[in-house]
């Protein structure tokens, strides 16, 4: 799956759970959350299997924001993507629905 693909998966979570609860913030940060997560986990194992001789005991904690395990601009993407859209979508509605608009 590509960054095309996250995106458009992030905002459809985002728009599902923004339209039921009304919280767009909350929304954005549900599918946000998911594939920082996604990406930061495949960051871990990346770095066991380069510098960790292959055990998860030998990764520090942080060996995720080793820039030797962000290598392409794919890798980045696939978590900047959504998180740039669905900050944008919240953005968005909250100045259409204004200050102090609830559900």
């Amino acid at each position: 799956m590509g960054v095309l693909e996250h995106t458009i998966i992030a905002l459809v979570v985002q728009v599902v759970v923004g339209r039921l609860s009304g919280n767009w913030w909350a929304a954005a940060a549900l599918p946000c959350g998911y594939f920082i997560g996604r990406e930061v986990a495949q960051a871990e194992y990346r770095w066991i299997e380069s510098f960790g001789g292959g055990l998860r005991a030998n990764m520090p904690w942080h060996a995720v924001f080793d820039p030797r395990v962000w290598q392409s601009a794919d890798q980045i993407m696939d978590w900047l993507g959504p998180l740039a859209a669905c900050i944008a979508v919240a953005l968005v509605v909250s100045r259409i629905r204004g200050p102090g608009h609830e559900a």
